[in-house]
């Protein structure tokens, strides 16, 4: 089992975490924000944080529906902007806004399975000159993981059923310099299901799932109730050779082992498989695991 951290990112620092949160660093701006599996005490004192921080995230305070979790309030304790960017390695650039459910635009744990697209994606290409490979990125969010297989000269379709968050990953698109991502706004099992019937296949397939989704048209669904078969429709559009998948899961109770035994039951047992865990570390050592992952490589 891998435990992967990203590393040589001057733009993002975890700088303590405990207590149920963590202090970080994005850019120029300093944030707390909550952390549930942040259990141990913090290294510095409240006093020590709240000098440091930019803005903070209020849990509860108002922003979205009464009870959501997550939902809550920023407060700025210095002046900042809603609005910023920052640099990932020499590959691309994010823009990063406060939102109402105290995410920021990105999730830095994913940092090494960008790397990893990355790589792969320049892997595919010297293998075969001349062709484009073709990566899928299902519940694509604001698009890191697109703009890394972009970066390194993929074909890509990236989905995702928020409007907002591909009107998002459009400006990190400009932003970063890039061009060509194919936008599609779609419930992610019904457009793989199409795929499917079309004989559509691609070389790259990235699926990073939240918990519980929503389809552009009130489309309700829990992913304990339909991964499996959401991934066993992914591994038909999979190509057979000269391919990879990532699979990323955050929910509570889901382990590497977990996503390792559904990749395998559902993919090509031929295939060169690798799962883990992501983590970020703080400047004094603290390992904070936020989630897990599989791999799959077929040659």
């Amino acid at each position: 089992m891998q435990l992967l951290c990203p590393l040589s990112w001057p733009d993002y620092q975890l700088l303590d975490c405990g207590n149920g949160e963590k202090l970080e660093k994005f850019g120029p701006y300093i944030l707390i924000r909550p952390e549930p599996k942040a259990l141990w005490a913090k290294t510095q004192t409240d006093e020590q944080w709240l000098r440091q921080a930019h803005i903070r995230f209020i849990q509860g305070a108002g922003f979205g529906k009464a009870g959501k979790e997550d939902s809550g309030t920023w407060e700025k304790l210095k002046k900042v902007p809603d609005r910023w960017n920052i640099q990932y390695k020499k590959a691309f650039k994010l823009r990063l806004g406060l939102t109402a459910f105290k995410h920021v635009g990105v999730f830095p744990e994913q940092a090494p399975n960008w790397d990893y697209i990355y790589r792969k994606v320049r892997e595919l290409r010297e293998q075969n000159p001349g062709s484009t490979p073709k990566v899928l990125n299902l519940f694509a969010y604001t698009g890191a993981a697109s703009l890394a297989a972009r970066a390194a000269g993929a074909e890509v379709v990236h989905l995702d059923a928020v409007r907002q968050v591909i009107t998002w990953s459009r400006e990190n698109m400009e932003l970063s310099g890039l061009n060509g991502i194919r936008w599609i706004l779609e419930d992610a099992f019904k457009f793989v299901k199409r795929e499917v019937r079309r004989g559509n296949t691609y070389q790259g397939i990235i699926l990073d799932p939240p918990a519980y989704g929503h389809g552009p048209e009130g489309e309700k669904w829990k992913l304990d109730d339909c991964l499996f078969s959401l991934l066993l429709e992914c591994s038909q559009i999979l190509a057979p050779k000269d391919a990879f998948m990532v699979l990323n899961l955050y929910s509570n109770g889901y382990s590497a082992l977990l996503a390792d035994s559904l990749a395998r039951e559902c993919f090509p047992k031929n295939g060169d498989y690798a799962f883990g865990e992501l983590y970020l570390k703080d400047q004094y050592g603290k390992r904070l695991p936020l989630s897990v992952f599989s791999r799959l490589e077929l040659k």
